[in-house]
């Protein structure tokens, strides 16, 4: 019942998910806004409808490991696995100039998220200094957009330009934000009473679990979103769903869990010294991608899949206590990383020496 209770959360998530950012897309063309906008906020947000159910019904219930669980782990699971996927489907030609711009600020976001979390506890304050961050990147989103170019703009009209004016159709989407709402709101539910207990019988923490089964649950919308777009060759609307997503989840989604949550959000040693530098890692990862020539190639999608394989096996490892986890621990810190650190920084030199 309970695997079958966690299932049933997760696909209440994704539908409730893809309905909501139909139903919001739909109306915001119905009030004027433009497609590129749409698609930077309302469908990069929309598609992070899940882990703002999740996070903020866990911190009401108090479980605050898996509210901050299920953002970190969403943002790891977001560039590794989900930009990785989509790499190794179409090489990623990131040609939007907000994707790069976007980057940094994801990196800083990732940076501020370990600071407010380094004493031990997210309290309100900090709460609200993360979500006026999501406030003020939203505006710069909108201003930033009436910069971007002809052919980005056409990408996202393409995707997300439907016109919404017939009256038929604004009550349509109205509908369809409203049962997106309420799917979202029982599946977080479910998914999270699942989830504990879940932990509980496998004798994992509720910081693992919301590092990886949930993280991933409610990482589908991404999932989806941004494989069907590299396929269909909108890689701006791939790679800017993803970053889009991240900053949302850290900035508003763990803003308002810990404005809602009772106590603030309770930071486990272990997420401070080693996940949330993994997360910042990850993001830190994107940067000389983005710079040699604004291409994801699909060995760059494989080596982000190996590592996100890699962090969920340290994960198992730990939470177990194996008896491998020494030697693996020992592998990646002295081999897989810093080969790799050295093989980004001299595709970065290459571009820069090419410049």
């Amino acid at each position: 019942m309970t695997v079958l209770l966690l299932l049933v959360g997760l696909v209440l998530l994704v539908v409730g998910a893809e309905a909501l950012v139909r139903g919001a897309s739909g109306l915001a063309s119905a009030v004027g806004l433009s497609p590129l906008v749409i698609g930077l906020t309302v469908v990069a947000y929309g598609t992070s409808a899940p882990e703002l159910a999740v996070s903020v019904q866990s911190a009401l219930a108090g479980r605050a490991d898996l509210a901050l669980g299920n953002v970190v782990g969403s943002n790891i699971f977001n560039v590794l696995f989900i930009l990785g996927l989509s790499a190794l489907i179409a090489p990623l030609v990131v040609a939007q100039q907000l994707v790069w711009l976007d980057v940094p600020l994801m990196i800083g976001a990732s940076v501020l998220t370990w600071l407010v979390c380094i004493n031990g506890t997210v309290g309100r304050v900090d709460g609200a200094l993360l979500f006026a961050g999501g406030v003020a990147y939203t505006v710069f989103v909108i201003r930033q957009s009436r910069k971007e170019r002809e052919e980005i703009r056409q990408e996202y009209a393409a995707e997300y330009g439907a016109n919404a004016h017939a009256p038929k159709r604004l009550v349509r989407q109205i509908a369809l934000v409203t049962a997106g709402l309420v799917a979202l709101v029982l599946g977080s539910r479910w998914l999270v009473a699942a989830a504990i207990v879940l932990a509980r019988e496998l004798g994992l923490s509720e910081l693992v679990i919301g590092l990886t089964i949930v993280a991933a649950g409610t990482s589908l919308p991404e999932v989806a979103t941004s494989v069907l777009a590299s396929w269909r060759g909108e890689r701006d609307i791939a790679v800017g769903n993803v970053v889009g997503s991240n900053i949302f989840n850290l900035l508003t989604v763990l803003g308002i869990s810990s404005l809602v949550a009772p106590a603030g959000i309770t930071v486990p040693a272990a997420a401070v010294r080693f996940d949330i530098p993994i997360m910042i890692a990850a993001a830190v990862a994107c940067l000389p991608i983005f710079f040699t020539g604004h291409v994801i190639a699909r060995w760059e999608g494989a080596l982000f899949l190996a590592y996100y394989v890699a962090y969920t096996v340290f994960l198992t490892l730990a939470a177990t206590t194996h008896d491998l986890l020494p030697a693996f621990s020992r592998i990646m810190l002295l081999f897989a990383i810093p080969l790799t650190t050295a093989t980004l920084l001299v595709l970065a030199w290459r571009a820069t020496r090419r410049r």
